[in-house]
């Protein structure tokens, strides 16, 4: 499965509640976060795996993972989508079939959450997000036959979360995994 399916981390945002970009945030044992997005992403069954940076690109460069791109994105400073449009045309020269799109601020996410919303077979066709207590998050599910539609969609700060209303992706509840809250203040 690896082959079919890539991982993107979104990692673009300049962080400003946060206090800085959070490509450059670590965990309270110095790990990256960048790292723990790009192991949860490859130890749940990704290949290839991108990242997309923003704010201090240059500087988050070295803690990306060697088996992993970095794509720097040069709009960052217009929302969300720049960083998922920026992953997305990278990925399209891959021959994944899916994509998992996670968070750089979820550094709790684990693994299993990309296992489980995974599924057994994802085609091209799928589209699965996680939930947490009812909520939408992260992991999400992307098939190919949606990248381009979906790069026609994205807008500013809004991401996938409205085209993936319309088109009913599926929830899959992560709850007992853990891992769906992001960090947006340091502590």
């Amino acid at each position: 499965m690896p082959e079919a399916v890539a991982g993107l981390v979104l990692a673009a945002g300049s962080g400003l509640r946060f206090g800085m970009p959070k490509a450059l945030a670590r965990t309270g044992d110095g790990t990256p976060w960048i790292t723990v997005a790009c192991e949860a992403l490859r130890g749940g069954g990704c290949g290839p795996v991108v990242v997309s940076l923003g704010d201090l690109a240059e500087c988050a460069l070295h803690l990306v993972p060697a088996d992993v791109d970095p794509v720097v994105v040069r709009d960052h400073g217009t929302g969300l989508s720049a960083s998922l449009r920026a992953g997305l045309l990278a990925l399209t020269t891959t021959s994944a079939e899916v994509v998992v799109v996670t968070l750089v601020d979820l550094p709790e996410q684990s693994p299993d959450a990309v296992v489980r919303v995974l599924g057994a077979r994802p085609g091209t066709a799928t589209l699965r997000r996680a939930t947490f207590d009812g909520r939408v998050g992260h992991p999400v599910v992307i098939g190919r036959d949606h990248w381009d539609p979906l790069l026609g969609h994205l807008a500013g700060d809004a991401g996938a979360r409205s085209y993936l209303a319309a088109r009913g992706a599926t929830g899959v509840d992560c709850t007992d995994l853990g891992g769906g809250r992001d960090v947006d203040v340091a502590s």
